[in-house]
């Protein structure tokens, strides 16, 4: 039925291709492209003969015209955005310029500032309108599963929903003194920029790490967790009508801190260019490298993770609290996937908005954020394809 590129072949595209790949059903063809072929080719290998018939290209997603010349050459009904965030522009470009369907999991980033918000891809929405195209952007768990998570709740539960809280727990242990479970790059860009959270009609801006909860999570136990900014809340404010407060909360452990207060103290983190032996380098890039590749951890990764929202609102003018969250486990992940939880939980939901689009379950043209669709056939493809997911009615509340 559909044709399908994904860009990139980390640890989430290599899950979204395997959940491709079980999906033949809607997806017989399949291009998977990369700066380099090695891990795309190693990917096909694996998976060839399957069901879906997959081949690989050498593509730079920076390059606009490179990418609509691969489009051309393809011709893809859908394109699956898992490359790095600061790419995010020239794939739309080259979605709009050859006329397809996009999906990403994740929002722009300019390479040379630590922030992140939906403000670039919105500017997007009349040119995909006019075209009668699809950009379905945060089709992964966080943004993603709790964009639709609050849709669902919205519809179901709700009359007005007063609060969300977001809550994001890892509690899988690899072994290493310091590791980051997805790019190490936006993984340290996200935790060290100031935090925020939406309350009132506006955001309020925090010191990074500076705003402390211990939350008892389901099947993992009490964990210390912390606020941070993130992208969905930008979009659940405008689309979760009357919210009023809306917070976005992430787990880490001390040792994790530790290691991160002291790569920040040394200068490891910083994004701007320094000179070194007669040419500059970011140390945050040379940091990324020297890390290991969270494609590597998925053997050695044991443990769970917890993540879902917590809603209150009222029903029939009565107060009301619904928690909705997904357990996954990394063992489990990886004996499916060959990938850990964390790649799992973001791979899975990109093959399925992809999904739903090229049968025309969802059909929107425009730029649009995942909660502005029907959450019900998102829900019941979770429950079907590994990530299936828990209501609770009495949960405890986050202070």
């Amino acid at each position: 039925m559909a044709r399908v590129i994904v860009i990139g072949a980390g640890g989430v595209a290599s899950v979204t291709v395997h959940k491709i790949v079980q999906n033949a059903d809607v997806f017989t063809d399949l291009l998977i492209a990369t700066r380099t072929r090695d891990k795309a080719d190693r990917l096909r290998d694996k998976l060839q003969g399957l069901g879906v018939r997959i081949t690989t290209a050498a593509v730079d997603a920076d390059e606009v015209e490179q990418l609509v010349a691969l489009f051309e050459d393809f011709g893809p009904d859908v394109v699956i955005n898992l490359a790095l965030p600061y790419q995010d522009l020239s794939i739309m470009e080259a979605c709009l310029a050859y006329g397809v369907d996009y999906v990403d999991t994740a929002n722009y980033e300019p390479l040379d500032t630590a922030k992140f918000e939906y403000s670039w891809q919105w500017a997007y929405r009349e040119r995909f309108e006019q075209a009668g195209l699809t950009a379905l952007l945060g089709s992964g768990f966080d943004p993603g599963v709790t964009g639709v998570f609050a849709a669902y709740a919205q519809k179901h539960h709700f009359d007005s929903i007063r609060q969300i809280d977001i809550l994001d727990c890892n509690a899988g242990d690899h072994g290493y003194p310091f590791a980051t479970n997805f790019n190490p790059e936006i993984n340290i860009r996200e935790v060290t920029a100031p935090g925020s959270y939406y309350e009132n009609g506006a955001f309020h801006e925090v010191p990074a790490m500076s705003v402390k909860r211990s939350y008892n999570f389901p099947q993992i136990g009490t964990r210390d967790m912390y606020l941070l900014h993130h992208e969905e809340l930008e979009s659940l404010a405008i689309n979760i009508r009357g919210v009023k407060k809306i917070r976005f909360w992430m787990t880490f452990g001390e040792s994790y801190l530790t290691h991160l207060r002291c790569l920040q103290n040394v200068g490891m983190t910083s994004i701007e260019p320094i000179l070194y032996e007669g040419r500059e380098i970011v140390p945050i890039q040379f940091l990324r490298a020297v890390l290991p590749d969270p494609a590597s951890l998925g053997p050695r990764t044991k443990g769970k993770t917890n993540i879902g929202c917590i809603f209150q609102g009222k029903k029939d003018n009565k107060k009301k609290t619904c928690y909705l969250y997904n357990v996954c486990d990394h063992q489990e992940a990886y004996r499916e996937v060959g990938s850990q939880a964390v790649s799992y939980t973001t791979g899975v939901p990109a093959m399925i908005g992809a999904r739903l689009l090229v049968t025309g379950v969802w059909r929107m043209p425009g730029v649009r954020n995942i909660e502005e669709f029907d959450p019900d056939p998102f829900m019941a493809e979770l429950m079907t394809q590994g990530l299936p997911w828990v209501e609770d009615f009495n949960p405890t509340l986050v202070d």
